[in-house]
């Protein structure tokens, strides 16, 4: 289920924004208004894009002595997306 409501009404117009460069980057020509024509696959790539943006993913790269082999160095490459889980609140019951 969709709501609409956004915490920050102001917020909307920002988020149009967002959503219609998103849909530039993946190809998808949006409208302003109604966009029901769109197929699942448009929509959802949006979407991803969208949350693609605000979760973008990060790579480390470090250098370690080799386990197998003296004098040696191997690269390890960490790639890895940063998120913020929302955690629920907890109540203590007595």
């Amino acid at each position: 289920m969709s709501n609409k409501k956004n915490v920050v009404p102001e917020a909307r117009e920002g988020l149009n924004k967002f959503k219609m460069e998103a849909a530039s980057e993946v190809g998808v020509n949006l409208k302003n208004g109604y966009n029901g024509d769109l197929t699942s696959k448009q929509a959802g790539s949006v979407g991803g894009q969208m949350v693609n943006s605000m979760t973008p993913t990060r790579t480390r790269i470090f250098t370690r002595k080799s386990r197998t082999k003296t004098n040696h160095e191997v690269s390890v490459c960490y790639t890895y997306r940063l998120s913020a889980s929302i955690e629920p609140e907890k109540t203590m019951i007595n």
